[in-house]
C-alpha cells in the first residue's frame, strides 16, 4: 500500500499559449512513473512512497525548464501515513 499521495500544481512561467503544452509535459512525467494517479483540473495527484513522489516533483519541474520555461512555481500537498494511504480511500465513493 502506498505510504503517501502527493498533489502537484505546476505553474511554468511561459507565454499563456504555451502553458497547457508545458503542463502536459509535467503530467507525462507523473503518468510515466507507473504509479496510480488522478489528473484534476487544477492539480494532479499521484500515490507512492514519499521519496519517489518527491523525485517526481523534481523531474516535473526539470522537464519544464528543459522545454524552455525560465522559471517554475510548484504547489505541493502531501498526505503521508507510513501505514498506508490511498487516493481511493478519499475519493473512491465519488467515482462513477
Amino acid at each position: 500500500m502506498p505510504e503517501a499521495h502527493l498533489s502537484l500544481k505546476i505553474l511554468p512561467v511561459v507565454e499563456e499559449n504555451k502553458i497547457y503544452e508545458m503542463v502536459d509535459k509535467a503530467i507525462e512525467v507523473l503518468i510515466d512513473s507507473g504509479l496510480n494517479y488522478v489528473v484534476g483540473p487544477s492539480e494532479t495527484t499521484v500515490e507512492g512512497d514519499l521519496d519517489t513522489l518527491l523525485d517526481l516533483v523534481k523531474k516535473a519541474n526539470q522537464i519544464c525548464i528543459e522545454n524552455g520555461a525560465p522559471r517554475v512555481v510548484s504547489v505541493i500537498t502531501i498526505d503521508y501515513k507510513p501505514g498506508g494511504v490511498t487516493i481511493d480511500e478519499k475519493i473512491g465513493k465519488y467515482r462513477p
